[in-house]
């Protein structure tokens, strides 16, 4: 059964490989993926493919990258075969109404918590800064065209360990996406054989999040005098929800310091590695030692 599904991948960064993984270990290879278009990167300003057009080409699957959903040539790619179903997962563009009628079993969506809770662009961020790590979990739903708003067709919670918490936002990606991409393989063979009913959302219990920012990584450190207490841990929880999508970082005489790894002991912030401008990764002591 599962081979014969007919099926269009939409899949960003950073879930959108390891999900791959996940289905094609179930033996759920789509017949498309789209993906985002190739973009600018590094200092050289080299065109780079997205990983998940890499990962297409490797696994030998057509890929299109629309610049935009505005244009007919598009709607016409997408309607020009039929599909028994489309999967979503952590792809960037806001989808049309028109696109989520094609396929005849819908847009199946992995969406990284536990909807209601955590709707919106950064939910796995967003837990590490807010400390919910209740709400924490992958749920596959079926997509309407209200944001995170369709029923759930399955959830699975991340149970995380005190000692763990706060996490690395980059560790937790990787953990939900795994999660996720399995939950997505068992329930595209049932869903296709209508084994599972739909489940309204509890609307009133949803929470909300946004695309964080760069600016709000900045924190307010002086590197001989780290925070202790409740400042302390909420700037852990800043460096953990930033790391691997910028990193927090914090300027000391006028230069700006990222900050690659911490963490919180004995009831106080401690740095480990940090990078100072204009110059390589190094240990926190090392630069510390250089300041005086």
């Amino acid at each position: 059964m599962s081979n014969q599904i007919k099926f269009i991948y939409f899949g960003g960064e950073p879930l959108g490989v390891p999900v791959l993984e996940q289905l094609k270990k179930a033996n759920l290879l789509s017949t498309l993926i789209v993906c985002n278009p190739d973009r600018a990167a590094g200092r050289g300003q080299i065109l780079t493919p997205p990983p998940v057009k890499v990962w297409a080409e490797v696994n030998n699957i057509e890929v299109f990258q629309p610049q935009n959903y505005k244009d007919e040539t598009v709607r016409e790619r997408l309607q020009a075969e039929a599909w028994d179903l489309f999967v979503v997962v952590a792809y960037n563009f806001i989808l049309p109404a028109w696109l989520l009628e094609i396929p005849r079993k819908g847009v199946l969506n992995v969406h990284p918590s536990l909807l209601p809770k955590l709707r919106g662009a950064s939910p796995i961020r967003t837990a590490i800064l807010n400390d919910v790590r209740e709400d924490i979990g992958a749920t596959v739903m079926l997509m309407d065209e209200k944001m995170d708003h369709g029923p759930i067709l399955d959830q699975t919670e991340l149970w995380i360990a005190d000692e763990e918490w706060p996490m690395s936002g980059s560790k937790l990606d990787k953990k939900l996406a795994k999660m996720g991409g399995s939950l997505l393989a068992s329930v595209i063979p049932a869903w296709m054989e209508d084994e599972i009913y739909p489940q309204e959302q509890d609307h009133d219990a949803a929470t909300y999040c946004h695309k964080l920012l760069k600016a709000d990584a900045e924190l307010a450190l002086n590197p001989f005098a780290l925070p202790a207490g409740a400042v302390g841990r909420q700037a852990w929880r800043v460096i953990n929800a930033y790391a691997g999508i910028g990193d927090a970082f914090f300027v000391y005489q006028n230069k700006r310091i990222k900050i690659k790894e911490a963490d919180f002991f004995g009831g106080r912030l401690r740095l480990l590695r940090v990078i100072p401008e204009g110059k390589k990764e190094m240990d926190f002591e090392s630069y510390f030692r250089s300041l005086s």
